[in-house]
């Protein structure tokens, strides 16, 4: 990883719910210099940080517990034109209309891949 890449300073919002890929991240993110909004392990939590908190981009766990989905979450952020991605186990053909196409980062992944998700994510908000 190279903290002194382009995502150095972001502010990712988290959406998450197994606590270990949540310590995963926290430890990833912050390696790569970035901060950590949340995190938020359901909707109504994400969508709560959207609506109160700055951040640049976001990582929304596609399956969260009790049935929900973050595809709320996905709607909140696209609406304000943050940039995200989703953290998913399934394949990224399985995404519901209008987020298919959308950056995901498959499970389980690596720093490198979580590097590349969030130097993509950093363009796309340049964009």
């Amino acid at each position: 990883m190279n903290p002194g890449n382009s995502i150095g300073g972001l502010k990712v919002l988290v959406l998450e719910d197994e606590t270990l890929i949540v310590m995963l991240l926290e430890v990833s993110l912050e390696d790569l210099g970035c901060s950590v909004v949340g995190p938020a392990s359901t909707v109504a939590e994400g969508l709560a940080l959207i609506a109160n908190a700055p951040m640049d981009v976001a990582l929304l766990d596609l399956n969260l517990n009790r049935g929900e989905t973050a595809y709320p979450v996905a709607d909140a952020l696209a609406a304000r034109g943050v940039p995200f991605a989703f953290v998913t186990g399934s394949d990224a053909g399985s995404l519901q209309l209008p987020h298919r196409g959308r950056p995901t980062l498959q499970k389980p992944f690596g720093d490198d891949a979580l590097e590349a998700v969030l130097m993509a994510l950093s363009l796309a908000r340049a964009a």
